[in-house]
């Protein structure tokens, strides 16, 4: 396995990161199970979760098969969606990102998380507030590195202009859809994130399947 630097923090993570997005969901405790195996057997030290994956199965499974490798692993999470019915149970608010916090470390059952991403940009919240809930996060030892996700390239530098402005910790990672399919990210995404030093972790690689062989166009063997 090659490992890469994320961001600028000196920290070496697995060139592949494993999504857990199946955990719970498609794939039971067993598979699961089967799969992280599989994955640390090869050298994978990263690990990608996410509080509405599975309604939060993928977060506990994702913690219950990290116990005794916990030192060696670097886990990220994501908040924004709704948790529940409550109006203010989403967002990037201080509010509902600390009470998703809270929740996302008891189900992975860890006192920290490497990279908290914020999964979509809020158009309700202002990105000061946002920025600084990360910040007390960060100060709490609960996040070691802010991260986004689903951001535009102008929003994530405006992000990033708000935390050095105000002295707090820097973005290191942001997480937008790329693969051979949908390649908008390399218009702007890619080279803002090069010119700030924040590492890439794109999802969908195989654009959902589409890349995978997974859907065939050939014509059934029917008569004609």
């Amino acid at each position: 396995m090659n490992y890469r630097l994320l961001g600028r923090t000196g920290v070496q993570v697995s060139q592949l990161c494993f999504g857990t997005m199946s955990f719970g969901g498609d794939a039971d405790e067993a598979a699961s199970a089967e799969m992280f195996k599989a994955a640390r057997d090869i050298g994978i030290n990263f690990f990608d979760t996410a509080d509405q994956y599975s309604k939060g199965r993928s977060e506990e499974i994702l913690g219950k098969l990290a116990r005794g490798a916990r030192e060696e692993l670097i886990i990220a999470t994501k908040c924004f969606n709704p948790t529940g019915p409550d109006l203010n149970a989403k967002g990037n608010s201080r509010r509902h990102l600390t009470r998703a916090l809270e929740a996302s470390l008891k189900r992975l059952q860890t006192d920290r998380v490497e990279i908290l991403y914020l999964h979509m940009h809020d158009p309700l919240t202002p990105v000061e507030e946002a920025m600084r809930a990360l910040e007390d996060m960060v100060r709490s030892g609960k996040v070691l590195y802010p991260a986004l996700s689903n951001w535009a390239a102008w929003q994530i530098q405006q992000a990033i202009g708000v935390q050095e402005a105000s002295g707090w910790a820097r973005l290191q990672a942001i997480q937008p859809m790329y693969n051979l399919v949908k390649r908008q990210a390399e218009v702007e995404i890619l080279p803002m994130a090069a010119a700030n030093g924040v590492s890439v972790f794109p999802y969908s690689p195989a654009g959902a399947g589409l890349l995978s062989g997974k859907f065939s166009t050939k014509s059934s063997d029917t008569a004609q």
